[in-house]
């Protein structure tokens, strides 16, 4: 019953008095116990950076388009009749010198005609000579007799002279239709040029105004490009009623490569506006042209440049000075950018805009030359911070965050 009872009364006892000596000495210890010290310093926010350069350059501005003759012709017969000889440059792709025959229409029946008429033309010219001589006669007869006064008109025969003078002109009327006609057997294009299609051949029977076919002239391309209001403010162009030299724009065409050729590109200029906004799309045409396209007529040493080709085209544009170029990124929506000065603290620098394009800014006020611009991201940016440029040896008294998810937590973005 002695040791029921120890355990019974005194056992607890027992462990509470040893649970209150051990939690004394803990606060005893706690208490003498200090933490130790550290070094506050300021946290500095890691950023990318880059120095600003002023520079001079000329906008460029950008459009595309297809290329197109300057010239086209649809050829259509004057005259009538069978066709009896076909060129062999006259089929599509044919290239064809000035005035070389490309159709000859059945001359024959015109050949008799131009014979008739010749004929013709001699015969009047025969009776004005006679009514000539007969008034010339007539005049002596008149001296002669010795009559007083001017002799008549009727006397002098004028009224058949000048018939027989209209005969005369009117064959030789005949006689130049007779010879155009004859002319027009033959189908010429007065220009160097290639054939875009061929709608006759020979043995066919044509009338005035059947289509023959379609030709171009290769001395000049030109290239319809869209242009935006916006697009207009960076360039200097001639105007549709001022056709000038001195305002004409270089322009670079490139071209999608073939196979393993990479150098497509061509040089052209604009030489007019079109001076009409059009009404879909309300944008006005600028027309580049080329020279000799084809490079056939030895007045350019470029490449060949194939109508209906699509090209994108560079166009200089006005020239800027002392403007600083950076990534359109820097940029933030209020026209500020994120400027690290000289001691390393984080500035809010508004800016004037030169000219914004989807990859890069032109900034004409608000930056000071080698000045640090952030390019590193910042979604609420406090003016003041403390900044590390990467790259570059933190000053002493400040440190940089060691880990990309430190970086990431102080910049507000995902590591």
């Amino acid at each position: 019953m002695g040791l029921r009872k120890f355990f019974r009364y005194l056992l607890p006892l027992i462990l509470i008095a040893l649970s209150t000596v051990v939690v004394i000495a803990l606060v005893a210890v706690a208490k003498n116990k200090r933490p130790e010290r550290k070094d506050t310093v300021d946290q500095a926010v890691l950023v990318d950076a880059i120095p600003a350069r002023k520079t001079a350059l000329n906008f460029a501005v950008f459009s595309q388009g297809t290329v197109q003759p300057r010239t086209e012709t649809t050829l259509v017969a004057e005259v009538a009749g069978q066709i009896v000889s076909v060129s062999h440059n006259f089929i599509a792709g044919g290239f064809f010198r000035q005035g070389e025959v490309l159709l000859q229409i059945d001359p024959s029946d015109y050949e008799t005609a131009l014979l008739r008429s010749q004929a013709n033309l001699a015969s009047r010219k025969a009776q004005y000579a006679d009514q000539k001589a007969r008034s010339e006669q007539a005049l002596k007869d008149w001296t002669n007799l010795g009559r007083q006064g001017e002799p008549s008109d009727l006397v002098l025969r004028k009224p058949q002279l000048a018939e027989a003078l209209a005969g005369v002109q009117a064959a030789e009327a005949e006689l130049k239709e007779a010879e155009r006609d004859l002319q027009r057997t033959r189908i010429r294009v007065p220009y160097d040029g290639l054939v875009r299609s061929r709608q006759v051949d020979i043995g066919q029977y044509v009338a005035p105004g059947t289509p023959l076919g379609v030709t171009f002239a290769i001395d000049i391309a030109e290239i319809r490009l869209p242009l935006s209001n916006s697009d207009l403010s960076y360039l200097d162009l001639p105007s549709a009623t001022r056709l000038d030299r001195a305002h004409r724009a270089p322009v670079i065409l490139t071209a999608e490569a073939s196979g393993n050729d990479s150098s497509n590109s061509w040089q052209a200029e604009i030489v007019r506006t079109e001076g009409v906004v059009d009404q879909s799309s309300r944008v006005v045409y600028a027309v580049a042209e080329v020279v000799d396209p084809y490079g056939v007529l030895g007045q350019s040493q470029q490449r060949e440049l194939k109508m209906g080709s699509f090209v994108r085209a560079e166009i200089q544009g006005l020239r800027a000075e002392d403007v600083v170029v950076l990534p359109r990124s820097v940029l933030r929506p209020d026209d500020t950018v994120l400027i690290a000065n000289e001691e390393r603290l984080l500035e809010v620098r508004p800016v004037t805009v030169a000219r914004a394009e989807p990859r890069l800014v032109y900034i004409s006020k608000g930056i000071i030359e080698d000045e640090l611009v952030i390019t590193t991201a910042m979604d609420a940016p406090i003016p003041g911070i403390r900044l590390a440029i990467s790259g570059e040896k933190p000053k002493p008294g400040t440190t940089a965050e060691d880990t990309p998810e430190e970086a990431a937590a102080a910049t507000g973005s995902e590591p």
